[in-house]
């Protein structure tokens, strides 16, 4: 979890996402992290970002499966708003989604904007 910045605190969301995937690799390396999916939550207050910048600075060996980048881009008409990012440029670009879940959580709707 990217905790949220204090007020007037200024972040650049990249150094942060990738300081949260530093911390969780620190844990136990290739024994913790083998075989699993990291999610790091980014709070919405962070700031600007770039997937594809982020993708290309992971450490070499990164030990996970797979990074995945969550952060709540605001809640419309009661519906909360994701944008999901896998951190994986093999396709030639990291991809997004915009995932819009509903108010009761009885569904959701997925759209790749990446």
């Amino acid at each position: 979890m990217v905790p949220r910045l204090r007020a007037g605190q200024t972040g650049d969301a990249q150094a942060l996402i990738l300081r949260a995937v530093e911390q969780k690799r620190r844990k136990g390396g290739a024994a913790y992290a083998a075989g699993k999916t990291l999610i790091v939550f980014l709070d919405a207050g962070a700031g600007t970002w770039f997937p594809n910048k982020v993708t290309r600075q992971l450490p070499e060996t990164l030990y996970f499966a797979a990074v995945w980048v969550v952060c709540l881009q605001g809640v419309e008409d009661g519906e909360s708003v994701y944008g999901v990012t896998h951190l994986d440029v093999s396709e030639g670009n990291a991809p997004a989604f915009l995932v819009r879940i509903k108010k009761d959580f009885d569904a959701w709707v997925v759209r790749c904007i990446q």
